[in-house]
C-alpha cells in the first residue's frame, strides 16, 4: 500500500474518532469534570496527531514540487 494511501485512510479515523468523542461532548453524555477533561485531552492529542500528518504531507508536496530541470546560468552575461 502507498503511503500517501496510508496517511490519508489514518486521517480519516482520526477525524471519525475526534467527532465520536466531541459527539459526546456535546450530547451530554459526560458525567464528570474528570471525564470532560479526558476526552478533551484525547481530542487535542489527536488534532495533534492529524496536525503532524498534514505536515508531513506538504513537506512531501514540496519536495516534489521542487524536482524538475536544473538550469546553470553561470558564465553567462545578461543580454542588453
Amino acid at each position: 500500500m502507498e503511503p500517501e494511501t496510508i496517511l490519508a485512510q489514518l486521517n480519516k479515523g482520526l477525524a471519525r474518532r475526534i467527532n465520536q468523542l466531541a459527539l459526546s461532548v456535546t450530547s451530554g453524555g459526560v458525567d464528570s469534570m474528570e471525564t470532560y477533561k479526558y476526552i478533551i485531552g484525547q481530542i487535542n492529542a489527536l488534532e495533534s496527531v492529524r496536525q503532524e500528518i498534514s505536515n508531513l504531507q506538504q513537506d512531501e508536496g514540496a519536495k516534489n514540487e521542487n524536482t524538475g530541470t536544473v538550469v546553470d546560468l553561470k558564465g553567462r552575461s545578461p543580454k542588453n
